[in-house]
């Protein structure tokens, strides 16, 4: 069995583009979003209007891998047209480039390390530190990670988080947040006033509900999940972190396919070189990457997960609120 730096290695195979399928996964995904928005924005009947308003969020969270992919520079890099195709979508999407960019790599050279995690991810403290913390910040913390603020992904995420507040702490550093504002909401505008109240519900705000909640709560999962591990500075691996504080979320075919194969995070922090599309192949042919700890999409699961509040370092576990005033 392959470990550490080896295991690395071993994959570098996979980290190779088939630049025709990237393109095929690329074009295709944004021909059917284009489709779905039509459908969800003309108002034929308010059935298929949904339907297609929920399709467009589903293909939204595909293309988001794609993006998220490009930004690792897995796919399409020294494209002038994927360039201009991502851009415009992380504006739209009001994750701007610089911005998701900045937070998600250093997220990959953190993930899981106690009290340096919390940048491009949610906020985890130890047991002890959340009950030496005051009301207050208690208060804000349990906020911050309170399953209704991540359903709200669009609001807390997106909109406050990648841009109104980036712009108030760095404002020269960021000009794309204001241009992905400037974006969003001016498509937004357009429908509403183009064709009426209904079609923005449904094919603007709908889809960006969807899609924002969705996104937010894989990523709260892919790292606060029962059989998470974290570590402190001096105990932190890269490869331990990927392995056991990232996890393999089992779905269905169909659902791997609209979320671009995120479920396999952990194979991704092992090597995120490695193309969405390849993910699968991979957690196939390397025995290693099959032992990592899983969950689902099933309401149970989420629920599991959701009740996680902090790490507790005496018994090796995250766990929630019972556990922590339990012992207090």
């Amino acid at each position: 069995m392959l470990e550490g730096k080896e295991l690395i290695l071993a994959t570098r195979k996979y980290a190779k583009e088939d630049r025709r399928r990237s393109w095929f996964h690329l074009l295709t995904t944004c021909l059917l979003i284009v489709l779905a928005y039509a459908g969800a924005i003309v108002n034929i009947h308010i059935i298929p209007q949904l339907l297609c308003g929920v399709l467009a969020a589903l293909l939204m969270s595909r293309m988001f891998i794609m993006y998220h992919d490009y930004l690792h520079k897995s796919i399409l890099q020294n494209s002038v047209v994927a360039k201009a195709i991502f851009t415009i979508y992380g504006m739209f999407l009001l994750a701007p480039v610089s911005i998701w960019k900045r937070s998600h790599d250093y997220h990959h050279t953190h993930n899981s390390k106690l009290y340096t995690s919390s940048i491009g991810s949610f906020p985890l403290v130890t047991k002890k530190e959340f009950l030496n913390a005051s009301p207050q910040e208690r208060r804000i913390y349990l906020f911050i990670r309170h399953p209704l603020t991540i359903a709200m992904g669009y609001v807390f995420v997106f909109l406050w988080g990648m841009c109104i507040r980036t712009l108030f702490r760095s404002s020269q550093k960021h000009l794309d947040a204001f241009a992905s504002l400037v974006l969003h909401f001016g498509v937004a505008t357009a429908i509403w006033l183009v064709f009426g109240a209904q079609a923005f519900l449904i094919g603007f705000l709908l889809p960006a509900l969807i899609y924002s909640a969705l996104g937010g709560y894989l990523f709260y999962a892919q790292h606060n999940f029962p059989g998470a591990k974290y570590k402190s500075k001096e105990e932190w691996n890269y490869v331990y972190a990927a392995l056991h504080s990232s996890s393999y979320m089992k779905m269905s075919k169909l659902m791997h396919w609209f979320t671009g194969n995120i479920g396999y995070h952990h194979i991704h922090h092992i090597n995120s070189r490695i193309p969405f599309y390849k993910l699968p192949q991979v957690f196939q042919e390397m025995k290693e990457l099959q032992q990592a700890s899983t969950t689902s999409l099933s309401p149970a699961d989420i629920l599991r997960c959701l009740r996680l509040k902090a790490w507790d370092p005496e018994t090796g576990k995250m766990v929630g609120l019972n556990e922590i005033y339990a012992t207090a």
